[in-house]
């Protein structure tokens, strides 16, 4: 710790510098320094440019940090011990650089992983890194009723996925001895070029054409997986899936997607939630909508309906006199939600009463309502709204 240089000493900048001069200073840096700008240099030069490259990486993780750079003005090296070796995961390269990065191209996880030998993503004994491929992701969708939403379901989802091939253990070949290391990219899964310009030496990285970007030659590829590793196998899977869920909704299943390549951990099963039409009920959110179609009379004296629910049924009053497009309001007797969320109780239950009129009518029906016209108690009575509104109407006119 006592042979460490300053770190604003490092990067060329003052205590004082702001967040953007330290990011172009170490900007500079990287652009002088980096290790891949002197590929073709002795070992002498590329050591000196690995060694500079660190340090200024070093210095750049520890004061880009907030908390970290608070404790080193305090402090000084001490404030941060263990905490500053070059912590690329924390520095956004393409933040800095752009997208492009500068011209290097490529993958960034990759290329900081072979970055520097032996110290960053390389085995003792020079090998490379075995490089990790994740398995991709599988969408499916489920069709649930009102009534599995309303309880929550279990469902056996079929789904066709890549999994370890079984005669070679997802290996890609018989034997361990025939995985070799890719002797074009030397397990990078990267090809490097070198294009000349009046402006100096542009290095890109491409995927290997060699391997296709795996880093692995299979010199006795499995008969049965074609040295991928991995076959096509139709499996169902259990999907848990809770009350109150809605439609749209994306439920994950982790680690039920496809495999990766050579025993790569699993992608996630995606499954979408498609709501089926229900017969009697609409739904939004948690409430639920039901119409009630009454007769004239019983909409005129009262009566006592049964209306349907999702786990059972409920006795419901029609006051006398009940109009066409009144709405009663079951508490409680909706949907329920999700929970574990904010509002996770059960939603209503509306009931819309409608009143049907018959469109004929006998002789002694008809009499019985010509007899009842002119009884002011079957006349509506005027709204004062719609008065003043007449009122209004006549002055215009």
């Amino acid at each position: 710790m006592a042979n460490k240089r300053d770190y604003y000493e490092v990067l060329g900048v003052s205590k004082n510098a702001s967040a953007d001069e330290i990011k172009a200073a170490y900007k500079q840096i990287t652009l002088k320094w980096h290790p891949y700008k002197h590929v073709n240099d002795s070992e002498e030069e590329k050591k000196k440019a690995e060694e500079i490259f660190k340090e200024a990486s070093e210095a750049y993780s520890v004061l880009s940090d907030p908390d970290k750079k608070a404790k080193y003005d305090r402090f000084g090296h001490a404030g941060i011990d263990g905490q500053g070796a070059p912590d690329f995961s924390n520095i956004n390269f393409e933040d800095i650089f752009g997208s492009g990065f500068g011209g290097f191209g490529g993958g960034l996880n990759d290329f900081l992983n072979n970055m520097f030998g032996g110290g960053f993503g390389r085995r003792s004994g020079g090998q490379p890194q075995e490089r990790v491929f994740r398995g991709r992701d599988i969408r499916t969708r489920v069709k649930l009723s009102l009534e599995e939403i309303a309880r929550g379901v279990e469902k056996d989802v079929s789904i066709e996925r890549s999994e370890p091939c079984p005669d070679c253990g997802g290996r890609g070949a018989k034997n361990a001895s025939d995985v070799q290391t890719c002797s074009h990219c030397k397990g990078s899964g990267q090809e490097q070029r070198i294009a000349s310009s009046i402006f100096g030496q542009t290095i890109t990285y491409t995927t290997c054409s060699h391997c296709g970007g795996t880093g692995k030659e299979i010199k006795n590829p499995c008969r049965t997986c074609g040295g991928t590793g991995v076959v096509r196998k139709r499996v169902s899977v259990k999907v848990n899936i809770p009350a109150g869920v809605e439609n749209g909704m994306q439920l994950t299943v982790p680690e039920a997607g496809h495999s990766g390549q050579w025993n790569g951990p699993k992608g996630d099963l995606l499954v979408l939630i498609e709501e089926l039409p229900h017969p009697y009920f609409v739904r939004q959110g948690k409430d639920l909508f039901y119409t009630h179609t009454l007769s004239v009379t019983d909409a005129m004296l009262g009566t006592e309906i049964t209306v349907p629910g999702l786990d059972s049924s409920y006795k419901v009053k029609v006051e006398p006199g009940t109009q066409s497009g009144s709405i009663v309001r079951l508490k409680g007797r909706g949907m329920p939600g999700l929970k574990n969320y904010s509002g996770s109780g059960n939603g209503d239950l509306y009931v819309k009463f409608l009143v049907w009129i018959p469109r004929k009518l006998s002789r002694n029906e008809r009499e019985v309502l010509e007899g009842m016209r002119n009884n002011e108690s079957f006349r509506p009575a005027p709204n004062r709204d719609d008065r003043d509104l007449f009122e209004k109407m006549k002055e215009n006119f």
